[in-house]
């Protein structure tokens, strides 16, 4: 009687962290398409998968680190604004998720055009959520340092 009262704790546990890793992937499909978003000039949509905290954080391709909602959003508004025709792919995704707090690793792959000049990158990423109201919500994103895109930033003042 005592090892089914296990199985059935077990599984319970099982069903509510592969549903919590669900809704966390759901969470980083929506980054995913707002990233995309941004890669074809339009950052608008981040509002909506950020935490809008001042604890949030970015450390993206074009080097340096955000700290605090306003930082991060102007941080791809810069970028939004010299950037067309855009995709994004990610691979090799893997999710963990602790209580309220997840994170998610992958390859990050962009192609488009910024500045008027062609560019593609792919890195490693990870990335930190936090559930916010029932919601999860983006709180850190860090992507490996890409320094052509980081040239072509600091030139522009993006």
């Amino acid at each position: 009687m005592c090892s089914g009262a296990v199985v059935t704790v077990r599984f319970v546990m099982s069903t509510k962290r592969v549903a919590a890793e669900d809704d966390v992937r759901a969470a980083s499909d929506q980054f995913y398409g707002a990233l995309e978003a941004m890669a074809n000039g339009n950052a608008d949509s981040m509002a909506d998968v950020w935490s809008h905290e001042d604890d949030v954080t970015t450390m993206h391709p074009i080097g340096g680190r955000e700290e605090g909602w306003e930082a991060v959003s102007g941080s791809f508004a810069g970028v939004a604004s010299a950037s067309t025709d855009g995709t994004v792919t990610r691979a090799d995704q893997a999710i963990r998720v602790m209580g309220d707090a997840a994170y998610e690793l992958c390859t990050e792959s962009v192609s488009w055009t910024f500045a008027g000049e062609p560019m593609s990158l792919e890195g490693r990423t990870t990335n930190v959520y936090r559930k916010e109201k029932d919601e999860w919500k983006i709180v850190h994103h860090h992507a490996d340092l890409h320094a052509e895109f980081a040239e072509k930033v600091a030139n522009m003042g993006a």
